[in-house]
């Protein structure tokens, strides 16, 4: 199970970060992504963790903006947003899997969090 926690209302150029907890398995065997639904749009990849932690991928849109670090000791890993943009403003979700995948399509994804809703707005 993952639970995302974090959203929020936040002003343009603003910084959030979003947790995902994950219970009944441990993320030292999953990779973790995070995706993002704006209304009216389909979900969108935006950044992912290898199980090690050693390798992590970045939309273009988040990329030099968003961080992905994980803390496998407390089963959780994060999405560390700066910079952010009225553009940014979606429900973020988090989802994890096990084994060798493309991290970046998200028919991958086992297991999805329920979602946190973040807006970007003046």
């Amino acid at each position: 199970q993952l639970q995302a926690f974090g959203g929020g209302l936040v002003q343009p150029g603003g910084s959030l970060r979003l947790s995902c907890v994950v219970s009944g398995f441990t993320l030292d065997y999953y990779t973790i992504g995070w995706f993002r639904q704006a209304p009216g749009k389909e979900r969108e990849w935006v950044s992912c963790i290898s199980s090690s932690g050693g390798t992590t991928y970045y939309s273009d849109s988040a990329k030099g903006r968003f961080t992905i670090p994980k803390d496998n000791a407390k089963n959780t890993a994060y999405l560390q947003m700066n910079s952010l943009k009225p553009e940014d403003t979606a429900v973020y979700y988090c989802a994890a899997y096990a084994g060798l995948r493309f991290c970046g399509e998200k028919n991958n994804y086992d297991y999805w969090g329920q979602g946190t809703k973040v807006t970007v707005s003046s």
